[in-house]
């Protein structure tokens, strides 16, 4: 792989997805060539999770398992070319995503990391993490939470905003416990956008100079 992989992560309104477009714009300005990719965006799979969440029934195993074949088929089709070439990888959302919503909603830790130990390895993981209540602020201000965004599934509450309250709080749980297992590099994301970036792009720099061994500032 003689490209780099760059991965985001957070909740919902954490404000990683923004981020990570910026960052992948800079890029591009600068010269490089990069490839973005996101979470449950594989043609293979991807309806099959939208009726499946319209349908309600989708249980944590087979909501697992379908994201797992999600990701796995953009790892064959877009990840790893990519890499293969050379280019920059963006991932908005990776394996970790996973890692955390589905131990949240009752799965097993080992067995989701066992999922994925076909994953390619990040070359820099940045959470952006913000309180749950911020996050659900972000959210409602366009619309009301989504039934599997919230946890409704998992019966914690029948209000959506309580059920959305207790269920983000235990991927955010699950998310802090990951940091220094998996090395993610944490950025405040109540901050301002604009100071956001600036210390985003710093530290990617730093990490494509670690896997690339150079980074040009000049352009």
């Amino acid at each position: 792989m003689r490209g780099c992989l760059i991965v985001v992560e957070g909740t919902d309104g954490s404000g990683k997805s923004t981020q990570l477009h910026l960052v992948d714009n800079w890029l591009q300005t600068k010269g490089y060539g990069t490839v973005f990719t996101e979470w449950n965006s594989s043609k293979l799979v991807s309806k099959v999770i939208k009726q499946g969440k319209k349908d309600n029934t989708l249980g944590p195993i087979l909501f697992s398992l379908l994201h797992a074949t999600d990701f796995a088929d953009r790892q064959e089709a877009i990840i790893a070319p990519a890499l293969r070439s050379g280019m920059i990888v963006l991932a908005d959302r990776y394996m970790y995503t996973a890692f955390a919503r589905d131990v949240a909603r009752g799965v097993s830790r080992d067995w989701v990391r066992n999922t994925y130990k076909f994953a390619v390895i990040p070359d820099g993981i940045f959470y952006f993490r913000v309180p749950v209540e911020v996050s659900l602020l972000r959210i409602t201000a366009t619309r009301p939470p989504k039934f599997y965004e919230a946890g409704m599934d998992l019966g914690l509450s029948e209000d959506p905003f309580e059920s959305y309250i207790q269920f983000q709080s235990r991927v955010i749980q699950e998310y802090d416990s990951m940091v220094q297992e998996q090395g993610m590099h944490v950025i405040d994301g109540t901050l301002p956008i604009q100071e956001q970036q600036t210390i985003f792009r710093r530290q990617v720099v730093e990490v494509i100079k670690k896997r690339l061994g150079s980074f040009d500032e000049n352009e």
